[in-house]
């Protein structure tokens, strides 16, 4: 890990909102994620509280004790979730729609509808932790950590709506 650059990014957030410069924020923003397209929408449109708290979850995670087994352990359990969700394949059509959906209440039907788009952005960051290698990241554990992270919350809430929908039952 780079530490002079988690040292700049630490006095960046130490400075006081007005005199920091926002696009030097900006610029280690896109150096931590590789998110271009963020990047230029935090230029067009400045977020002064959006970006600090972006640069501010990096920085935490730099400056914790993360050792390289827990990272490890949560790219297994990424693994099982992709296997278990079928992430490497490009359908998105969740299995287990109920023959009588129709007749659901609205907020159960949704459950099944939000976990098109949960299943979608799963897919989206396993996608994105397959490119990330040893070979083309300088420290693996820092860039991997927050996409596991993610990935490990979303199965949690697809679980948790695919639950709900398969226990809900009709009065």
């Amino acid at each position: 890990m780079n530490h002079q650059f988690t040292e700049k990014l630490g006095e960046w957030l130490r400075l006081n909102p007005d005199s920091r410069d926002y696009a030097a924020g900006a610029k280690m923003f896109l150096q931590l994620t590789g998110r271009v397209n963020m990047y230029k929408n935090l230029l067009a449109a400045p977020d002064m509280p959006r970006l600090e708290d972006e640069l501010q979850k990096h920085y935490d995670f730099r400056v914790a004790e993360l050792t390289h087994a827990q990272v490890v352990e949560m790219d297994e359990k990424a693994e099982t979730i992709a296997a278990d969700n079928n992430l490497h394949t490009e359908t998105d059509t969740p299995r287990g729609k109920r023959a009588d959906h129709d007749t659901l209440p609205p907020d159960i039907q949704a459950l099944y509808v939000e976990n098109l788009s949960v299943l979608r952005r799963m897919r989206e960051v396993h996608l994105r932790l397959r490119t990330l290698s040893d070979e083309n990241t300088v420290c693996p554990d820092s860039e991997r950590y927050p996409f596991l992270k993610e990935l490990i919350a979303l199965d949690k809430k697809y679980r948790a709506n695919w639950q709900r929908y398969d226990r809900y039952k009709p009065e």
